[in-house]
């Protein structure tokens, strides 16, 4: 079996395209003593996801690794073995794991503000239409599989946010009324199915999107560059499930400056995490001007969490931070 490298090492960054994709480097499973428990398991998944496909059914990652505990020696030890096998197998068949009827475990995320998602009734098969401002408290939950929704919107922008803290306090300020946007939680590391939610309603709608993140490295790489340009790991499905289009809002090493920001102290894993990533991430190495920006939060030697906006009262972030902000667009990190 022959399947790509999934590493930062194996990926370019292409500006004409706006994500990573694979250079082309494999590996090669064979069947061997060592290798036999690895290439078993793989056949097995390849057979429980064909099961699925022809008798309609849909498995979690979570309940195929339980239902591996029947295979034996085959089975995992861990969830973390059944997921790399599985992400394994999609990168071999060049699908996503939607595809072959396995689903996240996790949420989709969740959406506010001037949209109507036009879904399908599972029983009845007939549209149904969602007013994503009608949740009153709560919000819109995006669903594991998104290809087949359809939008209505006079939106002018999405605001794709990190903490479902600032989420929620960015609807109790009525902010996508007052400025006319979508809002989306995407919970720390956006899921596939944020992110192919968000592509979707931004292509179909040609809306830009604009990304609020914690101001620290795992902001910074984890959440809005996997947002934007994918990652190494799932290189393969960069094309479908990233937003290039997107635009870097805040919080930036600046702001901490600009708005007079609490902070808190840069930990060895954000240190190692800002190096790491100014000499391995292909994304990071293109764009000087996010070097400079990482230069300049290493110097300060301090983060900022999102929430920090409080200071200044909690309207402030929906008030003064985030329109000024809005009039600036073209400052916004690419």
């Amino acid at each position: 079996m022959k399947l790509p490298i999934r590493s930062l090492s194996n990926v370019k960054y292409r500006p004409k395209t706006g994500y990573f994709q694979l250079l082309g480097k494999n590996k090669v499973r064979t069947l061997t003593v060592g290798t036999v428990k690895t290439f078993a398991q793989t056949l097995k998944m390849l057979a429980m996801s064909k099961d699925l496909v022809e008798t309609g059914r849909h498995s979690t990652k979570r309940e195929a690794y339980y239902q591996a505990y029947n295979w034996a020696e085959a089975s995992f030890v861990a969830q973390e073995e059944s997921d790399t096998v599985m992400d394994d197998v999609e990168a071999m068949l060049g699908v996503n794991r939607e595809q072959m009827n396995f689903r996240a475990d996790e949420h989709g995320g969740e959406v506010a503000g001037e949209l109507i998602v036009i879904d399908r009734d599972r029983r009845t098969g007939k549209p149904i239409e969602i007013d994503c401002t009608a949740f009153g408290s709560g919000a819109y939950s995006v669903p594991t599989v998104v290809e087949e929704l359809k939008f209505k919107t006079s939106a002018k922008f999405i605001l794709a946010v990190e903490t479902k803290g600032m989420f929620e306090r960015l609807v109790e300020e009525d902010f996508y009324d007052k400025y006319h946007c979508i809002l989306v939680s995407m919970g720390g590391v956006p899921s596939r199915a944020c992110r192919r939610f968000i592509r979707r309603l931004a292509d179909d709608k040609k809306l830009p999107v604009y990304v609020f993140t914690d101001g620290d490295p795992y902001g910074y790489f984890n959440i809005y560059r996997t947002l934007k340009v994918g990652s190494g790991n799932a290189a393969h499905l960069n094309e479908y499930f990233c937003v290039p289009q997107a635009r870097f809002l805040g919080v930036s090493p600046q702001d901490i400056i600009e708005y007079d920001l609490p902070t808190h102290p840069l930990k060895d894993v954000d240190i190692k995490r800002a190096n790491d990533a100014m000499k391995n991430d292909p994304f990071i190495r293109h764009y000087k001007v996010w070097q400079k920006a990482i230069e300049k939060m290493l110097k300060m030697g301090v983060r900022v969490e999102q929430q920090a906006l409080a200071k200044h009262g909690l309207e402030f972030v929906a008030t003064k931070y985030l329109p000024e902000k809005l009039k600036q667009i073209n400052s916004f990190l690419p």
